[in-house]
């Protein structure tokens, strides 16, 4: 799974965030922690921004990753804020407390797009119709009697 973190406040906070994660025993025994540059959004004029991207493994935590972003984030002398990408899911953190942790974690631990499990509610889609059989006079050249092989 692959996570991007942007940190308001330059780049000496997302330097700051980078040390503090590459540090952290948890987050670095079960993720590659690697400041990378992004791509400019939709509109912008070639722009890049850093971010932090975590690429991590089956030994990864949600919880560690959350309680080790709140714990930096209360060391800043100014709050900054978070925001934490997963593919097309976005948590933002503002606060840094238990709820913003909260909500991290649940959002880290739902399954990806491509993962995620098919909606039970969902009409089961439909079967194919069976081919109807081919006109008496029409049989296919090898005597097959309307069959395909």
């Amino acid at each position: 799974m692959r996570i991007d973190i942007a940190v308001s406040g330059g780049e000496a906070e997302l330097r700051s965030l980078h040390d503090w994660l590459r540090r952290d025993p948890d987050t670095r025994r079960g993720a590659r922690v690697e400041l990378v540059r992004a791509a400019p959004a939709p509109g912008q004029m070639g722009v890049l921004t850093d971010v932090l991207q975590l690429v991590t493994d089956n030994a990864w935590s949600a919880a560690s990753f959350a309680l080790a972003l709140s714990t930096w984030r209360q060391t800043r002398p100014h709050a900054r804020r978070i925001t934490v990408r997963r593919g097309d899911l976005t948590v933002s953190l503002d606060g840094g407390g238990d709820e913003d942790v909260r909500r991290l974690i649940d959002a880290l631990q739902r399954p990806s797009a491509p993962e995620a499990e098919p909606d039970a509610s969902a009409p089961e889609p439909a079967a194919p119709e069976p081919a109807a059989p081919e006109p008496e006079g029409e049989r296919e050249p090898d005597g097959g009697e309307g069959r395909r092989p």
